[in-house]
């Protein structure tokens, strides 16, 4: 697209794949530059074309290995910063330590406050990101924060393939109640939550809702060990539930999570690409919808100059 020519956009290793999409959605190339690993986990980067006064976006998601995406996103800022980039703009589709956002118990730091002020000093202007654990934490940020939501992809994914008639929509914990509402809006479907104490077994999982006889999708910001999402499926299949679909934004797959959900009791998991999944990480029920283009998008529009509102109507399609 010839509007966004002037766009400098620049990927690390983090999820290149992504970045690709994104530049391609866009129109335009991934400006050149290096990074490299020393043997002992030093950080070298080359910015290899000039970004003197440009606005210059940074793909990084902040992932597993998760301190050195983040430093790599460090050292990148930095290196703009000192060749008099115009603005620099960090794209964090995966926001790592966001879980780290308030103090749960005596001398215990706030991580993600950390980062955010880390952030900051290496010098970004603004920050696009997607699905923060919670929400709040763009109050961390002295500097504009751009929060997106994969919400609307993500429904329109169940509409487009079946799966939006007589179905509930379940949160795996209370926690999770928001945003399976948020869902349950998108799709004209109710709600359920999973009741489930911490050392209780599935078997007594109390689900408040009613799911017998219903399709259900399990929805959740994030899939990390995968235990909570395993439990909830396997309390919906015991209360008479048919298919079961997860639902999250950011695979992290951490431990066994991917050899559980593949023998759960899920007829599909759903995520999205804001972290890359390795081959080894990829199994039959996975499903992987793109945010690419919600990212191009915004981008487009905060180079513009433009408002990013019309990524929150719900009648825009992505």
């Amino acid at each position: 697209m010839q509007e966004n020519a002037g766009i400098k956009l620049f990927s690390l290793n983090s999820n290149p794949q992504l970045a690709s999409k994104v530049a391609d959605t866009m129109g335009v190339e991934l400006c050149d530059a290096s990074v490299k690993h020393f043997s002992d986990g030093e950080i070298q980067i080359n910015i290899n074309e000039s970004v003197r006064g440009d606005d210059v976006f940074i793909l990084q998601s902040i992932s597993d290995p998760v301190n050195e995406n983040f430093m790599e996103l460090m050292v990148m800022m930095d290196a703009l910063r000192r060749a008099s980039a115009g603005s620099i703009n960090a794209v964090i589709p995966y926001y790592g330590y966001a879980r780290a956002d308030r103090k749960a118990r005596s001398r215990e730091p706030i991580t993600a406050k950390l980062i955010a002020n880390f952030i900051s000093l290496a010098g970004a202007d603004r920050v696009v990101t997607l699905d923060l654990h919670a929400g709040q934490l763009q109050g961390f940020f002295n500097i504009p924060v751009d929060h997106l939501k994969a919400i609307y992809a993500q429904a329109d994914y169940f509409k487009q393939n079946g799966v939006a008639d007589d179905v509930v929509v379940v949160a795996p914990d209370h926690n999770g109640v928001k945003a399976a509402r948020n869902l349950a809006e998108l799709l004209k479907a109710p709600i359920a939550i999973v009741d489930k104490r911490d050392k209780a077994r599935v078997e007594q999982a109390e689900i408040i809702g009613e799911v017998a006889g219903h399709k259900c999708i399990v929805f959740d910001d994030m899939i990390d060990t995968g235990g909570k999402m395993v439990d909830a499926a396997a309390a919906l299949h015991a209360a008479g539930a048919t298919d079961v679909y997860a639902c999250a934004t950011h695979p992290i797959f951490s431990g066994n999570a991917v050899q559980e959900l593949q023998a759960s009791q899920y007829k599909e998991v759903v995520v999205t690409d804001t972290i890359a999944i390795p081959e080894a990480k990829q199994f039959d029920k996975l499903s992987v919808i793109s945010v690419a283009p919600i990212f191009a998008k915004a981008i487009s529009r905060i180079y513009h100059n433009q408002s990013v509102d019309i990524l929150f109507d719900k009648n825009d399609s992505i």
